[in-house]
């Protein structure tokens, strides 16, 4: 393919306008020369104000400040001086409320709430698969996490049921906790019942 020489070629001629109507509406007029009255006129004003302004604050005598004079008083007469073994402090005051003597001295008794134990214990099952591969699978995710599992086979209306359970946990807290664990990890969900 060969080169072709942009440089020399120049520009193309400009296409004269078919319609010369069109071509001299397109045209903008130059902006007429003549000094805007209207603005001149309130910059003017506003000059002439502010030099209204100074003057009048200039000639404007400035307020004098009024002189009060002190009233005649007598003069305090001083105070013999007590010696310093002389000071006494004053008596101490009466309280008006006996509350604060009898809430220095009260017990409150307060029972603390004992753990009930509970009859069974507990176990956490994440989840319940037709086949046993899905409940293998679970178990492995599980045993991932570092907790252990086993599966637990139903039997239901529809077949067999393949349950993932963990346990037993002796403490509902315990089940929570790896409850917790389990769903960090997006294994989910979970649910805790009392130990069949």
């Amino acid at each position: 393919m060969a080169t072709k020489d942009y440089v020399k070629r120049g520009r193309s001629p400009k296409k004269p306008a078919r319609n010369t109507r069109k071509a001299r509406n397109t045209r903008k007029a130059p902006p007429s020369g003549s000094f805007p009255l209207k603005w001149a006129f309130i910059a003017l004003c506003l000059v002439s104000a502010l030099a209204y302004g100074l003057y009048f604050l200039s000639t404007a005598p400035a307020p004098q400040p009024e002189i009060v004079q002190p009233k005649s008083a007598p003069k305090p007469q001083p105070k013999p001086k007590a010696k310093p073994q002389e000071k006494k402090l004053p008596p101490k005051p009466e309280e008006k409320w006996r509350y604060i003597e009898e809430l220095k001295n009260k017990e409150v008794p307060v029972e603390a709430k004992k753990e009930q134990k509970p009859s069974r214990p507990y176990l956490m099952q994440c989840g319940a698969y037709r086949s046993q591969d899905q409940a293998e699978q679970r178990k492995a995710m599980i045993a991932f996490q570092g907790l252990t599992s086993q599966v637990k086979v139903s039997q239901g209306e529809k077949g067999n049921w393949y349950r993932v359970i963990l346990g037993p946990y002796p403490q509902k807290r315990k089940a929570e906790s790896d409850r917790n664990m389990l769903r960090r990890a997006g294994i989910e969900p979970c649910a805790i019942w009392f130990w069949e």
